[in-house]
Parts: structure tokens; C-alpha cells; sequence
């Protein structure tokens, strides 16, 4: 007995030192494009060329910055990202929280019809409907407006089923109780669904912001004009003759694109943790 009570905190420290020997290796797999991105921006262009690369830069520089201002119309490009992916993200909160409350606390004839062909409608690839929406677009005189850009993902297939399932999950007792003091279904669902649902809520916006600000493909096919794009459909005008790339400013442009992500991820992070806490107590 003497024995195995002498092993066990060794093989407890054991596995301990390869836990946090996995963390950091995870960790480092993660932040070293990071730090790519973070160095490559700020390297002069001969330095960037070099041959063999550097992580660090031997010296710090601006220019890449300063060129990527000059030779597009990037404050713009940054204005343009926010309306397209902050309008969608709204109108998509709206809009799939009301349908999602339909499904999830309204019976009404059809309901588990209309359910199942929003679930196959998730099955349908994103390319296949391209070229119709693009269509009914052009049809309506939308190309190159943030009414293209915005009004077809207004509402979204993953959203809605996303938040139905959440609202099935808080008790019915909560509208019961509502609706005994004679409230309306509207009613019930802002004064009593809604705040109990902000981590969903939160967790669909920070996904449909993400997935919106860095979509390439959406701004490229509804915008012909540059100065309609978006950060990262403005990105490709950087590429010249024969394809070649200025790294350098194409990573400065990628750190200015990533910095709202982050800064609105930090603004929002412990409002989500409290909101996880008290889900089901208001």
C-alpha cells in the first residue's frame, strides 16, 4: 500500500505536464497564423519577399498600411462590411426569433410541414440557389445596394431551427404564467421569451455577424462596383498582373478586418457568461 501511495502523485503529475503540454501545443497551432498575419503586416515589402522567411520583422514599418488606404478605397470597404453583415445579423435576429417562436409555442395547422421543409431546406448547397437569387435581384434593380446585399439573408433557414430549439428548452410554465395575467402572444414573446433567450440569441448573432463579415462569395456576385464591396471582397482587387500578391498589405488589410471581430467579441463576452447563468430566473 505504501508503494502505490507513492505512485499516485507521480502519475497525477504525469498527466498533468502532458495536459498542459497539449494545451500549448493546441494553443501555438492556433495563434502562429495569428502572429503571421500580425508580423507580415508590419515587414517591409523586400523583407516579406526574402528568401528564407522571417516570423519577426528585422524592421518594423507602416507602409503596408499606409498602402492599403492608398490603393483602395478601404475606409469604405470597412463602412460597407459593417452595414452588410451588422443589417443582416439584425434583421436576421428579428426575423428568426419570430418564426422560431411560431414553431417552438404555437400550434397552428402546418407547422410540422413548414419545420421539416425548413430543416431540408439546410440540405440545399448554397450555390444551388445562387444564380436564382442573384436573378430576382437584378430583376429588382438591387445589384450593388445594400438592399441586394442584405434583404436574401435577412432570415435563415439554421437560425430559425437554431432558436426553436432553445425556446423548446425553457419551461412552459413561464408563458402559462404569462398568459394567466392576460398577456399576448406578442407579449409573451418580448417580455418573456426573449430575455430568456439572449445566450441563443447572442450565440446566433456573434455566428451570423462572423459568417457574414467575412463571406467573399455574397459581396463579389451582388457588388460589380468597388466602391459597393465589402473589406473582403476588396481584398482581391490587390492582386496585379499574373496574379501576384503584395503579401504585405494583403495581411494588413486581413489585421484591420479581424480587429472588430475581436473588439466586439470582448464587448459582448461577459454579457454572454451572465446570460448563460441566469437563463430560466427572470
Amino acid at each position: 500500500m505504501t508503494a502505490n501511495r507513492l505512485r499516485r502523485p507521480r502519475r497525477v503529475h504525469a498527466t498533468s505536464v502532458l495536459l498542459v503540454v497539449g494545451l500549448l501545443a493546441a494553443a501555438a497551432a492556433v495563434l502562429l497564423p495569428i502572429a503571421i498575419i500580425v508580423f507580415t503586416a508590419f515587414k517591409p515589402t523586400a523583407e516579406v519577399n526574402a528568401f528564407p522567411p522571417t516570423l519577426v520583422p528585422g524592421e518594423w514599418t507602416l507602409e503596408n498600411f499606409a498602402r492599403i488606404f492608398d490603393e483602395l478605397p478601404f475606409g469604405r470597404l470597412i463602412l460597407n462590411s459593417v452595414v452588410f453583415a451588422g443589417g443582416v445579423t439584425l434583421f436576421a435576429l428579428v426575423f428568426d426569433s419570430l418564426a422560431a417562436y411560431a414553431l417552438a409555442r404555437i400550434d397552428f395547422r402546418g407547422s410540422r410541414v413548414l419545420l421539416i421543409a425548413i430543416i431540408v431546406s439546410l440540405m440545399i448547397p448554397f450555390q444551388a440557389t445562387l444564380i436564382p437569387i442573384y436573378q430576382l435581384v437584378a430583376d429588382l434593380g438591387w445589384v450593388n445596394t445594400f438592399a441586394g446585399l442584405i434583404a436574401p439573408r435577412a432570415a435563415d433557414a439554421f437560425g430559425i431551427f437554431f432558436l426553436r430549439q432553445f425556446f423548446l428548452s425553457l419551461p412552459r410554465d413561464l408563458d402559462n404564467a404569462a398568459r394567466i395575467d392576460g398577456a399576448s402572444e406578442f407579449r409573451i414573446f418580448r417580455s418573456v421569451i426573449l430575455p430568456n433567450a439572449v445566450p441563443a440569441l447572442l450565440t446566433l448573432g456573434i455566428f451570423t455577424f462572423v459568417n457574414n463579415w467575412n463571406d467573399l462569395l455574397w459581396p463579389l456576385v451582388f457588388t460589380t462596383d468597388a466602391e459597393m464591396g465589402t473589406i473582403t471582397s476588396g481584398l482581391t482587387l490587390l492582386t496585379g498582373p499574373g496574379g501576384i500578391i503584395p503579401q504585405g498589405v494583403m495581411m494588413a488589410g486581413s489585421l484591420i478586418a479581424v480587429l472588430p471581430l475581436a473588439v466586439m467579441f470582448l464587448m459582448i463576452q461577459r454579457r454572454f457568461i451572465e446570460s448563460v447563468a441566469t437563463t430560466g430566473m427572470k
